[in-house]
């Protein structure tokens, strides 16, 4: 049965998080808002830096564990807003404000079906939520900082706008710090190694290279150069030695591992990966939560972005309110009527998943 309380009380809370910023690492503000939610609600809640997390009345350590997880931290606004970024407002059914469609919508969409099971007694699943920080930077002090806390995870759902549909695989990532080297000289001579050659042969491979395996759901595995630099500022001297960094994103069927692999046996160049934290995720369609989304005619894709889900030990589907294409842009908004829907589809999957409907 819908419940219009909670609808609203989840709109208001969206509000009060669009109102205090909540900048990734500067999240105090709304870690405190969500922690007086929970206590005003009668739920007993944990918190550890800027997460908070709870666990159902009823808990059992002995069931399997479901994780609700979504983030509160936001980007900074871009330079192209028109409106205060921090001003609520509601407009022909659109709630404007920054982090209202990444991931406001979808925190408090999970919080209201937390909500919704909080008390109820025997449920075959145990239900935790989590609102993290940090994700928009994948900062160590966000989701990973609190594994150890929570119970063991069975699958988890983790709230991003996709339309309600349900991503059923998400792209791992891999940065790569490449340094080809060379020996300096005078422009003028036939002198040096010029290490801006040797880098152009390494980076024309990453242009030109195909993994031969292609994801059913996430596509091609795909590497794409985004930064060089030499250290060289005279026009007159061969370059001793050139940096590039390659943004490569991971599908289910390499391991980051093995993309490294291949890429250090074909390419010159010193590479050295950043993180080999964010790897691609995936949950087979098999899965009672991707059965549930089929019941319910929801769509299965595979994310091209990363999330938290990259960084949750479990089998995870990503989905929630509010659509991707509006995320980082000026004059963010959700559909309230998104928000609606966003609650409605956490309940109905938690649903069919507990066998309660």
């Amino acid at each position: 049965m819908w419940n219009q309380q909670r609808y609203e009380d989840a709109v208001q809370l969206l509000k009060m998080l669009i109102s205090t910023p909540s900048f990734s690492k500067e999240e105090d503000g709304t870690a405190a808002i969500l922690a007086n939610f929970m206590e005003q609600h009668g739920v007993q809640y944990n918190r550890h830096l800027n997460n908070i997390w709870a666990l159902n009345r009823h808990f059992n350590p002995a069931k399997p564990t479901i994780l609700l997880n979504s983030h509160h931290d936001t980007v900074k606004p871009n330079p192209q807003y028109t409106r205060d970024p921090f001003d609520p407002a509601v407009e022909d059914g659109k709630l404007f404000g920054l982090g209202s469609n990444d991931a406001g919508g979808c925190l408090v969409s999970l919080i209201a079906a937390f909500l919704h099971f909080y008390e109820t007694e025997n449920l075959p699943y145990n239900i935790a939520i989590a609102a993290t920080a940090e994700e928009e930077i994948s900062g160590v002090n966000g989701i990973e900082s609190i594994l150890h806390l929570l119970p063991q995870i069975d699958f988890a759902i983790v709230g991003e706008p996709t339309k309600t549909d349900l991503a059923v695989a998400e792209k791992g990532l891999m940065v790569l710090d490449c340094v080809a080297h060379g020996k300096a000289g005078h422009a003028a001579r036939d002198e040096g190694d010029n290490a801006l050659y040797h880098a152009l042969d390494d980076i024309n491979w990453f242009r030109n290279y195909r993994f031969p395996n292609v994801s059913d759901t996430l596509g091609p595995v795909k590497m794409s150069v985004t930064v060089i630099h030499t250290s060289n500022k005279a026009h007159n001297v061969v370059p001793a030695e050139c940096s590039f960094v390659v943004d490569c994103r991971a599908t289910d069927q390499y391991t980051l591992e093995e993309m490294l692999e291949t890429i250090r046996a074909n390419v010159k160049c010193d590479v050295k990966p950043r993180s080999m934290r964010m790897r691609p995720s995936f949950i087979p369609k098999e899965h009672p939560l991707v059965q549930a989304g089929i019941g319910l005619g929801k769509q299965l894709y595979g994310s091209p972005t990363t999330s938290d889900q990259a960084l949750i030990p479990a089998t995870s589907v990503k989905v929630g309110p509010g659509d991707s294409a509006r995320s980082h842009s000026a004059d963010e908004f959700i559909y309230l009527d998104e928000i609606r829907q966003g609650i409605d589809t956490y309940i109905r999957l938690l649903s069919v998943v507990n066998g309660v409907l």
